[in-house]
């Protein structure tokens, strides 16, 4: 299991007496004053149910979008006892333990588009709440619940290793067999059983959809390009599991960086491209890093709306502003799933 670190409550980094750590150096004062607008706009937006929902062009997506808004609210340091937030991430966690599915799918009734996003994302939401959480019957409840979940993935998954939008499908693309990846490794990391040939083949499905450039397909079987999105969450996936060496993660993270800029913002699949490039540029470190993080830290505050909110993304500006969130707040390491 991850070492669970204390929390790092955003409200002392402004005060610059955060509790036992120092300053992150990349982030400065700018940018910790764009997070906590941001935040709060999150805080302020979310529905009396706890969810959030998309406005956006791809349908009502509540569990994918609470999901994403809980993944940037536990990146300030706040869990669902603690921090300024933590009524907002305990109203986000009731609503989805409220939509668990008798199969394990966590998705709202009847299922929302592509339920299978969502179902990722919420299991890794879950999965670093289990940690978190103080009250043994509400952990014992959500380990029944991500156990589920699990045997939900572990059943969908397809002859290839993938996985679609729909869990009875048996077809497969890269988007949605990435989510499920790292959903399985952030429950595995947290104690729950994963079954050890679901994650492998999937990790074989990513591998054979690659190309010699180290662009990764759209799906296993077909022979188009490479696709810079998937690509990057492809390589996150590679580096949170510690497989900085794998033969493929170089070539691949080299294919996403040539085409993915993190000085403009543009296009349906930046918001999705650039979460995970950071996450992956995030668990490199180095001079890499710093130099992304200044570029893309710079650009979203230059884009960031008077309300504190972004916008620019076709799944609406709860998808964009969590993303942003979560990039902007990599160096406070307080999300064991994406921690070094």
């Amino acid at each position: 299991m991850k070492t669970r670190r204390p929390p790092f409550l955003l409200l002392s980094l402004f005060f610059l007496s955060p509790p036992g750590r120092a300053l992150p150096p990349e982030m400065t004062p700018k940018i910790l004053m764009a997070v906590r607008k941001g935040l709060d706009w999150l805080a302020r937006n979310q529905n009396q149910d706890g969810s959030w929902r998309s406005a956006g062009s791809f349908g009502d997506v509540p569990v994918a979008m609470t999901s994403m808004a809980g993944l940037a609210l536990l990146s300030s340091g706040s869990t669902p006892t603690r921090g300024p937030y933590a009524p907002a991430v305990q109203k986000a966690v009731q609503f989805l333990l409220r939509n668990v599915h008798p199969s394990g799918l966590i998705a709202t009734q009847p299922p929302e588009g592509s339920p299978m996003y969502g179902h990722g994302f919420a299991m890794l939401f879950l999965a670093e709440i289990y940690g978190m959480e103080e009250d043994a019957r509400r952990q014992a409840l959500i380990r029944r619940v991500l156990e589920r979940a699990v045997r939900l993935t572990a059943a969908a998954q397809s002859m290839d290793g993938g996985w679609y939008y729909s869990p009875t499908s048996q077809e497969d693309e890269g988007s949605v067999t990435v989510t499920q990846i790292q959903a399985l490794r952030a429950c595995r990391d947290a104690g729950i059983p994963v079954p050890k040939k679901v994650i492998d083949g999937a990790v074989r499905y990513i591998v054979r959809s690659s190309n010699p450039d180290g662009g990764i397909r759209y799906t296993v079987h077909n022979r188009g390009n490479g696709r810079p999105a998937i690509t990057a969450a492809a390589v996150a996936v590679f580096y949170e599991a510690g497989r900085y060496d794998h033969p493929l993660a170089e070539k691949a993270l080299a294919f996403a960086r040539r085409h993915l800029s993190p000085s403009m913002i543009g296009g349906n699949f930046f918001f999705y491209a650039h979460n995970y490039l950071a996450q992956a540029l995030y668990q490199k470190g180095g001079a890499d890093w710093e130099k992304y993080y200044a570029a893309i830290s710079r650009n979203l505050l230059s884009h960031q709306r008077t309300n504190g909110s972004w916008s620019g993304s076709a799944a609406g500006p709860v998808y964009a502003t969590s993303v942003s969130l979560i990039i902007l707040q990599l160096p406070l390491g307080c999300v064991p799933a994406f921690q070094r």
